[in-house]
């Protein structure tokens, strides 16, 4: 194993690394430091936080998230088949069906789960 194949990479990280550090602490010395009582005061989505931090959230939160997830996968997995689907042939259409069956399934139960309500 020739360890000076990967010298290029290790240079890389370490350009990356350094100009990182570098530009982090340009902003630290050189970025206005004027923290007040409304800056430094704990938030939560622009409201102030109320209860226990500790309090459930509803399922149809994550509902919702799973369901954003679901369709950002198809989308991500779609476009590249559709522009190669002459070339995967019969294979490459089952494999998309199977997919596609799969996201179905999802969208189903999160159908059933009621994740589409609105309230």
């Amino acid at each position: 194993m020739n360890l000076q194949q990967y010298f290029p990479v290790l240079l890389f990280i370490i350009v990356a690394t350094l100009i990182g550090f570098a530009l982090l602490g340009i902003g630290r010395v050189l970025g206005p430091y004027r923290p007040d009582e409304q800056k430094l005061s704990p938030y939560e989505c622009g409201f102030d936080a109320f209860d226990d931090s500790r309090m459930n959230f509803d399922v149809r939160y994550y509902l919702v998230a799973i369901l954003f997830i679901m369709f950002d996968l198809e989308i991500a997995f779609l476009f590249p088949w559709a522009i190669a689907s002459n070339e995967v042939g019969m294979v490459g259409f089952w494999t998309v069906m199977v997919f596609l069956a799969v996201l179905a399934a999802g969208f189903i139960y999160e159908w059933k789960k009621g994740a589409l309500d609105w309230e």
